[in-house]
């Protein structure tokens, strides 16, 4: 099992950061486009159960991969969790923390890859570059919506 974890302080009321990240259809805002992301299947606003569908593109390959929102504790957190899609396991946690200059919001991916050895070898010859280009795409596409921001911590992903 491997671990990522972000933290990113944007300069907005919870309020709006929350109603942000509630709503599947800014995921593609927020993710590169060397994945081709798609939502396939959401609802219009996220809740605990929420089931979504994209479609991603890795190497040649378009994958299918299903999640589902297994913790929901509006405004302070969510977690959705893969159900199918590339990944062993994908466990991602969102949590927003207010502050007196905004919200610090925190990311935690707890994931493994499929394929024993090989997965290990994938994993450190390409997924991880891939994971800290995401989450780095990621940070500053948030920048750029909510305005300024600062990284306060990006630790890369460990066993």
């Amino acid at each position: 099992m491997y671990v990522l974890e972000r933290s990113q302080r944007i300069p907005a009321p919870l309020s709006d950061v929350f109603a942000f990240f509630s709503d599947p259809r800014n995921l593609a805002r927020i993710t590169p486009p060397f994945l081709g992301f798609r939502v396939i299947a959401a609802p219009a606003e996220l809740a605990a159960g929420s089931r979504i569908e994209y479609r991603i593109r890795w190497a040649f390959l378009t994958l299918r991969w299903v999640t589902r929102i297994t913790r929901w504790d509006p405004p302070a957190e969510f977690q959705d969790v893969e159900e199918r899609g590339p990944y062993r396991t994908w466990i991602h946690t969102h949590r927003f923390i207010e502050g007196p200059d905004g919200v610090t919001m925190h990311d935690r991916v707890e994931y493994a890859l499929p394929f024993g050895p090989a997965g290990r070898l994938v994993h450190a010859l390409r997924v991880r570059r891939e994971l800290d280009a995401i989450f780095e795409y990621r940070r500053r596409a948030i920048e750029e919506i909510f305005g300024g921001g600062s990284r306060d911590r990006a630790a890369g992903a460990t066993p």
